[in-house]
């Protein structure tokens, strides 16, 4: 079997690190593992095993002819038998099927708010749905939204899964003092919802000084991430909060952390939650999407309401506060992960679905 993954991008974000975690992990188990990114590389690169043939198209545009060619030219050289299309780069999977080359597409959806979408806004996809040969969604809201709305007819909800990389560098130090941070994994973008965190976080340092903020992700330096650099210094909380923008280095940067938290208002099968519990932190995330199926309130984190500030703060004092309950918290969440979002049995699934088509 010879599989690609296709994704706009290798910047960090939930759909381009599975794509990566596919490829990686499809090389030790399939005759042919590829990924190619069309739009933009990034950090993610860096984490590509050196089995995965690897190719970029420098896509410049939305109908980019030269960058299709190049598409069609590696899936015929490379006699790829299933192009696996991550989020919106369907459209050039779609688009080289009229180029006359022969192979299956399969779609993986990443968005977890897809179903909250007007009809205008989802009508590219249900209009190319049947050149879908397989689907795969990240959650079972979004199977059974496919399965209403898309003509394929081979849609299967498969989880999202994580696994240390071989080849990760360490490179980014944290500021803070250590055993005293807290992280949070997300792009600077809605729906992660910073400037709550933000907020709520200035209540927690006041009483604990020593506590530090540290937000990991894409900084687009628009005006959402403009704001929350505003609100900081509007907090003076300068030598509490810390912004990095995108690191290649996640396990490494997560290891000098205690507290993993992610707000979001919405979310898919939010990535980040596997990373912490991988990691060994204890976390603090919105009951949004699919996080209630990896973070078992009061069990292995805590579950709150995104726009509850209240609520956040009490559980997030807490964590501050316990040491045996982080540690608890941590132990729990990191056994159910490992037991439950292990790449092996992930990619025993995605290849008899692969097999299936």
């Amino acid at each position: 079997m010879r599989v690609v993954q296709l994704i706009d991008s290798l910047q960090t974000g939930g759909a381009e690190r599975m794509a990566v975690n596919f490829a990686n992990a499809l090389a030790d188990e399939i005759e042919f593992s590829g990924l190619i990114a069309t739009r933009k590389e990034g950090a993610l690169k860096e984490q590509l095993s050196t089995k995965v043939d690897y190719v970029f198209l420098d896509k410049r545009k939305s109908l980019d002819i030269r960058a299709l060619l190049k598409l069609k030219k590696y899936i015929k050289n490379n006699k790829i038998d299933i192009i696996h299309a991550h989020s919106s780069s369907f459209f050039y999977a779609v688009l080289v099927k009229f180029l006359g080359v022969r192979c299956k597409i399969v779609w993986h959806d990443h968005n977890g708010n897809r179903a909250a979408l007007s009809l205008k806004q989802n009508k590219p996809i249900v209009l190319l749905s049947g050149f879908f040969k397989g689907v795969i969604t990240c959650s079972t809201v979004l199977e059974e939204w496919s399965r209403q709305h898309l003509k394929s007819k081979n849609i299967r909800y498969i989880p999202n899964f994580t696994c240390i990389p071989e080849k990760e560098k360490s490179i980014t130090q944290l500021k803070g003092k250590e055993g005293k941070r807290i992280v949070c994994l997300a792009n600077l973008r809605n729906p992660k919802n910073h400037s709550t965190l933000l907020k709520t976080f200035a209540v927690v340092a006041k009483a604990n000084p020593e506590w530090t903020l540290h937000c990991i992700g894409n900084d687009y330096h628009d005006s959402y991430s403009n704001s929350l650099k505003q609100l900081t210094e509007k907090m003076q909380l300068q030598n509490n909060i810390y912004i990095y923008g995108g690191c290649s280095d996640v396990y490494s940067i997560l290891k000098q952390c205690d507290i993993g938290v992610l707000l979001s208002t919405y979310e898919g099968f939010p990535v980040a939650l596997l990373e912490y519990g991988m990691s060994g932190l204890s976390v603090l995330s919105t009951n949004v999407g699919y996080c209630s199926n990896v973070v078992s309130d009061g069990v292995s984190g805590f579950l709150v309401e995104p726009l509850n500030e209240e609520q956040i703060v009490t559980k997030m004092k807490i964590l501050v506060a316990d040491t045996n309950l982080r540690i608890a918290f941590a132990k729990n969440l990191h056994t159910f992960v490992n037991d439950n979002f292990s790449k092996e049995a992930v990619i025993k699934t995605i290849v008899t679905f692969y097999q299936s088509l």
